[in-house]
């Protein structure tokens, strides 16, 4: 079978809690020469595309995380903080 066009989307939900998401998605295209391993190219999209939501969501999971431990600090009795837990 010849392939021209090779393409590939991957989406992910990720959990941020509070019944809030956040769903990001990737597609990417690859023209496919003769001669050319399409399963390869099409692993290679894959990977990438992988890679670049992993990347988006990075900013936001870590801001997501952060709420998550300052909510726990919180809950710390005031007289177990002193300023190097600041």
């Amino acid at each position: 079978m010849k392939f021209t066009t090779v393409s590939v989307s991957y989406s992910r939900k990720f959990n941020l809690g509070n019944f809030e998401s956040l769903d990001l998605g990737c597609s990417l295209w690859a023209q496919v020469e003769d001669g050319e391993d399409a399963d390869g190219i099409t692993q290679f999209l894959y990977l990438q595309a992988k890679t670049s939501v992993k990347l988006a969501a990075m900013p936001v999971l870590k801001a997501s995380e952060f709420q998550i431990n300052k909510a726990k600090s919180s809950k710390k009795v005031s007289g177990d903080i002193n300023e190097s837990d600041w």
